[in-house]
């Protein structure tokens, strides 16, 4: 029997986009049986496109910048686009691959995406807007799996 592994993705952002994947697909190719349940602002991770994801140096302190930039500074307009390009750059040197190969590599090895269906009527998305093979299902479906696995993970 396989251990399994759950994850729920509740952020949209470009950081917060790799985590899901990378663990997803990394226990799969270890023989975990993995579901990704994606909600909230985690959906924009399932669309068709995801090459415009962003990230914000706003209220994210953790993040390193070239410089110390005060608050105020990372409230000017553009800030968000250049540090967005700044991480994908930084991204690309050290050899991370895309976010959109991670998602492919998580389909390639059978990680199920679950699609919260509450939040895709909440926010009147259409299924169109997704990728293909992604299910959609309630926090019951999620829980149905996510009671049985080793690990459960909130990103």
């Amino acid at each position: 029997m396989s251990k399994k592994m759950a994850i729920i993705a509740t952020k949209g952002t470009l950081d917060m986009a790799y985590p899901p994947f990378i663990l997803g697909s990394t226990a799969a190719a270890l023989g975990y049986d993995v579901q990704i349940f994606f909600t909230f602002y985690g959906l924009q991770l399932l669309r068709k496109d995801i090459s415009d994801v962003k990230i914000s140096p706003l209220a994210n302190p953790a993040m390193p910048m070239p410089i110390p930039m005060p608050v105020m500074v990372q409230m000017l307009p553009g800030m968000e686009s250049m540090a967005t390009m700044m991480m994908k750059e930084k991204l690309k040197k050290h050899g991370v691959a895309p976010l959109e190969q991670l998602r492919e590599l998580c389909l390639e090895a059978d990680v199920k995406f679950i699609a919260c269906q509450m939040t895709v009527d909440l926010f009147e998305f259409d299924k169109s807007d997704f990728i293909d093979n992604v299910e959609y299902g309630g926090a019951a479906t999620f829980m149905e799996f996510a009671g049985e696995t080793d690990i459960c993970l909130f990103v």
